[in-house]
């Protein structure tokens, strides 16, 4: 019901009103005009009777106000249900804590299901009419509807030791207490978890769209005065693509998380309902499997509980070096090989790949309570030896990832995803290198799993989290071509940067203050890191393992908006 004929009624229930008072001074004045002809009494059982009369028509009035009134709680009450929670639109899950369960509150890529009843003739709610939308949560462009992306960060770090890496923890770089960034501190404030971007939904022809788009600034800056004089923190793309659904199949293409991310609800690329955990660290936590890249991806969904997906994505021949995980250790005769055929971390799309990395999985989720998921991972590495071209070398590996996220009780949820690979390690935010190379130019796969294990619990307006995350990297050595030398990964005398274990643990809380469908929602956000890692190798009289501690503390202001209901 649209509020102009609400209202208008309500006016009518007034005019009613008016003229009812004004039927009771003509009953009173009637009597006092036939004062001349009446007996006192006469005239006094007359103005009884016409109160009598004025008191029904009353109470029939007030009934029907009350009947208006409830009308009017309900359309409002409608119009505020389209407006879900606030936060559900940008890339963490939730942005801002859910009144009942800490799953993302962001709609699934569903068939098309009409919002409400439109003007238009049509069951896109991007094409309907503005009435009943006096103030939408959602942009209308054309027949498409558009949501801004995003949300603005002040964020403080410490760290009891100097990891120089700014706001995202180095899992595999802790520095050593016998060294000189073992000995300082680490403080910053940063601006640059903030995020924009924009999401696109529509409906055509009974296939529904979304185009999603998201950008941070934890780009490489080339200043380097960035801490002098100006904080000129530059863009960086996280996310662009493009997603269909008509019926049962459902089609991506474009830079998304990757497939190997675990979910939190089906195989959505939606940030929403994807697992990377609450943190306010932007690398997350240990033993997490993700990448963000670009590939092609398509699903098939045989009923609402059950999704099949299949995605080919950049492949990386990777051999370590990125974010504190440590390189391997090349053959002398063929170290030409980092940076032109190996990836060591420093090359931008220079080594050269065979084929896409090819990911299947399937998701169960039988209710709401419950999401079930299987995943695996095929990787192909191939490489030339420069001094005999006609020499060349093929290794083919993958890995397997389970996981489950179960509301134990109301607003607490228990979340598992557990990964092994033999040749997978990129995928652990590259804590692990994919492979080694021997004497003779073969390659020999490194086996690598990780683990994240936690609860989050949403209070009231307050999320809560604790997790536990790992990674093992397996140990794989070889001689070099004298046979006197040990080369790879893991082998006695490698540096104490080639990593065995690195463990983690990590709580916090996100506590939203303030919130309203039309202006947005202010959080507080904290979190404790402890972090450790051991090496395969220790010197004698070095550490054998070294930790540190970290704490976040963040401010957010979410802006407001999200999609209508298709």
């Amino acid at each position: 019901m649209h509020f102009s004929k609400i209202f208008g009624r309500r006016s009518s229930v007034l005019l009613a009103w008016l003229l009812v008072g004004s039927g009771i001074l003509g009953a009173y004045n009637d009597g006092a005009a036939d004062d001349l002809t009446q007996t006192p009494n006469e005239q006094i059982a007359a103005l009884k009777a016409a109160l009598a009369e004025q008191q029904k028509q009353l109470e029939a009035l007030q009934k029907t106000m009350e009947q208006q009134q409830k009308l009017l709680d309900g359309a409002l009450n409608a119009q505020q249900s389209q407006r879900p929670n606030l936060g559900n639109v940008a890339s963490l899950s939730p942005v801002v804590p859910g009144p009942s369960t800490p799953a993302a509150a962001i709609p699934p890529l569903a068939s098309p299901k009409p919002q409400r009843a439109d003007t238009s003739g049509t069951s896109n709610p991007c094409e309907a009419g503005s009435e009943g939308n006096a103030v939408p949560p959602y942009l209308r462009l054309g027949n498409v509807c558009l949501v801004p992306v995003g949300f603005m960060d002040a964020t403080t770090v410490w760290r009891d030791k100097n990891a120089g890496s700014s706001m995202g923890s180095n899992f595999g770089g802790v520095p050593f207490n016998n060294t000189v960034n073992g000995n300082l501190s680490e403080f910053r404030f940063s601006p640059q978890n903030s995020r924009l971007g924009l999401r696109v939904d529509g409906d055509w022809k009974g296939a529904h769209f979304i185009g999603y788009n998201e950008f941070d600034f934890n780009g490489t800056s080339g200043s380097s005065g960035i801490t002098v004089s100006n904080g000129a923190f530059v863009p960086r793309l996280r996310l662009f693509w493009v997603d269909v659904r008509k019926g049962k199949i459902e089609f991506l293409a474009g830079q998304s998380w990757s497939m190997l991310t675990p979910n939190r609800k089906g195989i959505s690329p939606l940030p929403g309902d994807l697992f990377y955990s609450q943190v306010i660290d932007i690398n997350y936590t240990a033993g997490l499997t993700w990448t963000r890249q670009p590939g092609l991806r398509v699903l098939y969904h045989p009923n609402e509980k059950v999704t099949f997906g299949l995605s080919a994505e950049q492949p990386d021949q990777y051999i370590g070096g990125s974010a504190g995980g440590s390189g391997i250790t090349l053959p002398s005769a063929l170290s030409t090989l980092s940076g032109t055929q190996l990836d060591a971390a420093n090359e931008t799309l220079a080594a050269p790949t065979v084929a896409p990395d090819i990911i299947a999985k399937i998701a169960f989720d039988p209710n709401a309570k419950l999401h079930f998921e299987v995943a695996g991972i095929e990787r192909t590495f191939k490489t030339a030896n420069p001094s005999l071209l006609t020499q060349k070398f093929t290794a083919t590996g993958g890995g397997v990832q389970v996981g489950a996220n179960v509301q134990a009780f109301k607003g607490v949820r228990l979340i598992t995803t557990n990964f092994w690979s033999d040749g997978g390690g990129r995928y652990l935010f590259g804590q692990a290198p994919d492979l080694i190379v021997r004497s003779d130019g073969s390659l020999s796969l490194v086996h690598a799993g990780g683990t994240v294990d936690g609860v989050e619990a949403t209070i009231r307006n307050t999320l809560l989290y604790a997790y536990y995350g790992g990674v093992y990297i397996g140990r794989d050595s070889a001689y070099d071509a004298n046979g006197k030398s040990l080369i790879g990964y893991g082998y006695t005398g490698s540096p104490n940067s080639q990593n065995r274990a690195i463990n983690e643990l990590t709580f916090g809380f996100n506590q939203t203050l303030w919130r309203d469908p039309r202006y947005g929602a202010i959080n507080v956000m904290g979190q404790y890191e402890w972090l450790e890692r051991d090496p395969w190798f220790v010197a004698l009289g070095s550490p054998k393992a070294t930790h540190d501690s970290t704490i976040y503390f963040n401010v957010r202001y979410s802006l407001p908006g999200s999609m209508p209901n298709f």
